[in-house]
């Protein structure tokens, strides 16, 4: 299958990231390293085979504690030094991930599989649990010691889309990681990746489930050509 190659270059870091040629849609989100909390997104489409920006590049929130490595559809090397991505350490997911659906609080029409969030929901975090890292009801029995409710008195989850970060479900690998609507124009994230609400909305209306979107997250800044 043909793909797409480029390079991605910082200090002593050499990795080569394939996009696949039936990706048409991507979101690239920059840091200035493993320790930022703030990084920049850039959305793509690709036209005649060249990647075109789509809209002005939006300032974001990651994780309290910053970005390590996380599992996505692609193993990137790295430096054995690198954070890797574990269960509650603060850390957004770095790596090249799938973006596999659509939530929200109120019944909404994207081009996207999307899922109207109740008072039910929850994310399983506890990672003994054969429901690690899934979304499901409540009335659904499976055994887990902890969780998050979806539906938040906060609203940060009234928009949102999920990252297809550890869909083996690996344990102490990270759960639950999705981009969500910011609580503050500054405030970092539990492992997440936010944002304003209306910024938020722009992408997901712009989003097709067809074009097969995917989302690379990277420890430094990148422009894709």
């Amino acid at each position: 299958m043909k793909t797409v190659l480029f390079l991605l270059f910082f200090l002593q870091l050499h990795a080569q990231v394939i996009i696949p040629q039936q990706t048409q849609q991507l979101l690239l989100v920059s840091a200035l390293g493993f320790k930022s909390t703030q990084a920049t997104l850039q959305a793509y489409e690709k036209k005649d085979n060249h990647w075109i920006k789509i809209f002005e590049p939006i300032k974001v929130n990651i994780g309290r504690s910053g970005l390590a490595w996380g599992k996505g559809i692609i193993e990137i090397k790295h430096k054995k030094s690198d954070p890797v991505k574990q269960e509650g350490d603060g850390k957004a997911p770095a790596g090249l991930f799938s973006l596999d659906s659509f939530f929200g609080y109120d019944t909404q029409h994207f081009d996207f599989p999307y899922s109207k969030m109740t008072s039910q929901d929850i994310c399983v975090d506890d990672s003994t649990s054969p429901k690690y890292n899934t979304l499901l009801s409540t009335r659904d029995t499976g055994l887990y010691k902890s969780f998050e409710w979806m539906k938040r008195k906060d609203n940060l989850y009234e928009l949102g889309i999920v990252v297809g970060h550890n869909k083996k479900g690996l344990k102490q690998a990270g759960s639950c990681i999705f981009i969500h609507i910011q609580s503050d124009i500054d405030a970092p994230t539990a492992g997440c990746t936010s944002l304003k609400k209306e910024k938020l909305l722009k992408i997901m209306k712009w989003m097709k489930f067809s074009k097969h979107p995917l989302l690379l997250q990277l420890p430094f800044h990148h422009v894709l050509d």
